[in-house]
């Protein structure tokens, strides 16, 4: 990723985003060329000379303090998770020439946990979104038309960003595809100003863009975004509808990967299809059995 054009290319976009009105700008709108605040509007507000946040939106960010990026947020109105994706656009790790892309792999310990969540959906995924993990419920629930074994091929893993628009039939496991994709864009972001480095991060964001006009779309726009936590409205091929609540879960010392599990409400519809769900997809020999008579 190029850094210095990101920040650059944000910094527009929410200035974009601000109506002068709004922040007590009086304007005649047919004067106006600009959508939004202009650059010497902005610096202005922010307590900041024209000259430095010029510089700031042509990417050269070095020495600019806490303090200045902290006044430009609160002018251009960002949430915490745009402020800290500023500031690391503006203040980038080390930069570090891309390495070859190594196989990540999820440690036994969480794969035992993982195994043992036999009535919770459950997957290890790594920063970027691949697959690098799943129990068997977590499979079946989001992706049961691929092998089971498809996360242990590091070339060819599932990655959940790049299903949700480019794989149809798990882009219909979600009742409200275009905010799922709004968040998956937005997280990416974030992940994304936090690791300019990863060389595999960019062949995949490069490969959405190439394949997506969707993606393209919703990359264009500069959504940030971090989705630790909250619901998700599915629609399973065996059971049908499904509300379920979701946790990300950091697992220590393993560079960005994370747990990420479902849950239904104990005594609903969605509950019931879950264990349902968890029934078709134990092993034959876990499978309940069924006196008749």
């Amino acid at each position: 990723m190029d850094t210095p054009s990101e920040l650059g290319d944000f910094l527009k976009s929410r200035r974009a985003a601000v109506r002068p009105q709004d922040v007590g700008i009086a304007t005649a709108p047919e004067r106006r060329r600009v959508t939004g605040l202009r650059r010497e509007e902005l610096a202005l507000l922010a307590g900041v000379s024209i000259t430095h946040y010029t510089r700031l939106e042509q990417g050269r960010a070095a020495g600019v303090s806490d303090s200045v990026l902290d006044s430009i947020a609160r002018t251009l109105r960002l949430t915490e998770d745009e402020t800290a994706h500023l500031k690391d656009l503006a203040r980038p790790a080390v930069r570090r020439r891309p390495a070859t892309p190594r196989a990540e792999h999820a440690g036994p310990s969480a794969r035992q946990l993982l195994a043992a969540m036999t009535d919770v959906p459950a997957l290890i995924l790594d920063r970027r979104g691949d697959v690098l993990a799943w129990n068997r419920l977590g499979h079946a629930l989001l992706a049961g038309h691929l092998p089971w074994e498809a996360p242990d091929t590091p070339a060819d893993r599932p990655n959940l960003v790049r299903m949700l628009f480019l794989d149809e039939r798990y882009r219909e496991r979600y009742t409200d595809r275009k905010e799922e994709a709004h968040l998956a864009v937005a997280s990416l972001r974030l992940v994304a100003g936090r690791h300019p480095e990863d060389r595999a991060l960019a062949e995949l964001i490069g490969r959405l863009s190439i394949q997506s006009d969707e993606f393209t779309a919703l990359w264009a726009r500069h959504p940030v975004r971090t989705c630790t936590s909250g619901r998700k409205s599915l629609h399973h091929p065996a059971v049908g509808a499904l509300e379920l609540s979701f946790e990300n879960l950091s697992l220590p010392g393993s560079a960005g990967q994370r747990l990420i599990a479902y849950t239904a409400e104990p005594g609903t519809p969605s509950d019931a299809a879950l264990r349902l769900l968890a029934s078709a997809a134990a092993p034959v020999a876990e499978r309940p059995r069924f006196r008749h008579g």
